[in-house]
């Protein structure tokens, strides 16, 4: 008796996703079974970076078709995992980014762009096309944790192209005005701005944009958490309870615009000495993991206050780009990965268009 596609499907339904732990969401639409005798091909999208655990997903797959009598001749993940997933009501996502993701801090000094920029990077590590906009008109950062400098090209006179820093697809108003000239500009003409950067670029297919917002929860941020199509916004704190009570009132603004809160880091938990590798709670402790729980949002992680991150970041050169293979890196990849997940498990957008697929790996 032949085995059929849906009997696979079924079976591999239930096969544990070794990077989420949850049985994989198998469809007819999002996988591909070709039968030829006993050898079985597969294509899988599984919505989110798979990074590199394919060859345990390989090894489970194939221990759940032999019970099926097939052999497993070959299995290809594409790069185009990442669904788009729903945002605003009244906003529709842009034609060539599959999410947004805002990361906020309700206050400056924190660590927000040193995480924005290091998330991004972890999820370009987990194989996601990603991009980088820096929504701080007042104090852009961007250009220099990237070591980017020089102005967007603009083929058309009406668009610009993003510039790109290791791998990271990234646009800011740093890149459009000197290095030293300030933006004396009024809210409106700030939001406008922002706009432009964040419309008016040729983002190439990225399955995440990664916005650095601006800090405060004033009428900038506001009217660009509403204005802005996002899929979910990531809070950062440090432990300190002036930064919580700020961080607080960053969730509830978004809250209040039905965007969807993905969790909540906790920058500088600990200060680690460049010198005995002593660890101490300056700003206090477990801030952030009791936000987390108080709003009953996931918990992301924590990362600590470090010279070698201030040092790598301010010489163009973020952590997980310097130092890929380090411990604080490891830290990025797993908040990135629970990142990933969660917007994986978000409703699929229904409205919007989705941009082309990237070319499968």
């Amino acid at each position: 008796m032949s085995v059929t596609p849906q009997q696979i499907r079924a079976t591999l339904a239930q096969v544990e996703d070794p990077r989420s732990g949850a049985a994989l969401a198998i469809t007819a639409g999002n996988s591909d079974v070709h039968l030829d005798g006993n050898e079985l091909s597969l294509v899988l999208a599984l919505g989110h970076p798979l990074h590199n655990r394919q060859t345990e997903l390989r090894k489970r797959i194939e221990a759940a078709v032999r019970g099926l009598g097939l052999e497993l001749k070959d299995m290809r993940v594409t790069t185009s995992l990442v669904s788009t997933h729903a945002v605003q009501g009244g906003l529709e996502p842009l034609p060539n980014v599959r999410n947004i993701i805002a990361v906020a801090s309700g206050k400056g000094g924190v660590g927000k762009s040193t995480t924005a920029v290091n998330l991004a990077l972890a999820l370009q590590r987990q194989g996601a096309r990603v991009g980088l906009l820096d929504a701080d008109i007042y104090g852009p950062s961007v250009p220099i944790m990237l070591g980017l400098s020089g102005r967007p090209k603009s083929n058309d006179g009406k668009t610009m192209e993003p510039l790109v820093g290791h791998g990271l697809q990234a646009n800011s108003i740093g890149f459009l005005i000197d290095a030293d000239a300030p933006a004396i500009w009024r809210g409106p003409m700030v939001t406008q701005a922002v706009e432009q950067l964040l419309r008016q670029t040729n983002w190439d297919r990225l399955d995440y944009l990664i916005v650095d917002m601006p800090p405060g929860t004033g009428d900038i941020a506001l009217t660009m958490a509403q204005k802005v199509p996002l899929a979910g916004a990531v809070i950062v704190t440090t432990p300190q309870d002036l930064a919580l009570a700020d961080a607080r009132k960053a969730l509830r603004m978004f809250q209040k615009v039905n965007v969807p809160v993905l969790g909540v880091v906790e920058n500088m938990s600990v200060h680690v000495c460049s010198h005995c590798g002593h660890a101490e709670p300056i700003f206090g402790e477990h801030g952030g993991r009791d936000m987390a729980a108080e709003f009953n949002l996931p918990w992301l992680g924590a990362l600590p206050l470090r010279m070698d991150i201030r040092q790598q970041t301010d010489s163009g050169s973020p952590t997980v780009a310097a130092d890929p293979q380090g411990p604080v890196a490891a830290m990025y990849l797993d908040v990135a990965r629970k990142v990933a997940d969660i917007v994986a498990s978000l409703p699929h957008d229904a409205a919007g268009k989705a941009p082309p697929a990237a070319a499968a790996h």
